[in-house]
């Protein structure tokens, strides 16, 4: 319970200040829509109406949790959970592309992490060329990406995959350099007093000390998958994804769609980063580090 109430203060204050924003934000229409049916609101009124409006400013937080499950378990119920209405279907496509981008810039990063700790000409080189690599804003490279993709024919969830990589393998590289070089000097020189090689400096003293640190930047790199795959979707007009979702929402209007599909992002977001701590658990568990 101790916990827990700090959490619960924080919502709680959310709570409040996004219902009195909403009232804020709201209320010209409403007082608008009254003075142009010759009526006067009364305070309970005006604040009903700025919380139940059909395209308010900023919709109400009960609005937003009833579009949730409306096109979510609504759909579960009418038997139709991969509907082009369902936010399901949607986050299933956003989610293919943030896990294929992910494997492909954790892989990528790690592997450069390596080599850059193991050659001093790849750490001169490329270390460099990876930190200027994020200068690069995403919005601007994104449309390129897909753009150049397109002329050669390739389309879909490649496209996607590659920008969810972009932002995914820099934190994988910068954790896990710092990771493989975590052993101090007096563990390094006890495994050469053993002898040992390398490979076996690597497998049995770099590579679990980085382990705490592969997991931190993991959880960073699969936020910024899921950012990366929702990038994709905005620049090409898609119908399918998340993005999509809020993109089909800021032009018509309907920004109840659009928060609706932030927080399914959010939502999705923390529980694949939830899922990276429990195998994090498990494993510095079973590894002896936690």
């Amino acid at each position: 319970m101790n916990k827990l109430l700090p959490i619960l203060t924080v919502v709680v204050a959310i709570m409040v200040v996004w219902y009195a924003a909403a009232v804020g934000m709201n209320k010209k229409w409403a007082l608008d829509q009254a003075e142009r049916a010759g009526i006067s609101l009364s305070t309970g009124a005006l604040i009903s109406d700025t919380w139940s409006q059909d395209r308010p400013r900023l919709p109400a937080p009960h609005q937003v949790v009833a579009e949730l499950w409306k096109s979510t378990g609504g759909m579960v119920i009418k038997g139709k959970p991969f509907s082009k209405r369902s936010l399901i279907f949607h986050g299933w496509i956003t989610l293919s592309a943030t896990l294929a981008g992910f494997v492909i810039g954790t892989s990528a990063g790690i592997l450069l992490a390596v080599g850059i700790v193991h050659n001093k000409a790849m750490d001169m080189s490329v270390m460099p060329w990876a930190i200027a690599s994020q200068t690069i804003p995403i919005l601007a490279i994104a449309p390129m990406i897909i753009v150049v993709l397109n002329s050669i024919g390739v389309q879909g969830l490649i496209p996607k995959a590659i920008i969810s990589a972009y932002l995914s393998f820099f934190p994988v590289v910068v954790g896990m350099v710092k990771g493989l070089r975590s052993p101090d000097h007096m563990q390094l020189d006890l495994l050469r007093t053993y002898n040992a090689s390398g490979s076996e400096t690597f497998w049995k003293l770099r590579l679990p000390s980085s382990m705490p640190y592969l997991f931190t930047s993991l959880k960073i790199g699969m936020a910024a998958s899921l950012v990366g795959a929702i990038v994709g979707e905005l620049p090409t007009g898609a119908i399918r994804g998340l993005g999509a979702r809020m993109l089909t929402g800021s032009y018509y209007g309907q920004t109840i769609q659009i928060w609706s599909a932030l927080f399914a992002a959010a939502i999705l977001a923390a529980t694949l980063v939830g899922i990276i701590s429990l195998i994090e658990r498990r494993m510095l568990k079973r590894m002896g580090a936690a």
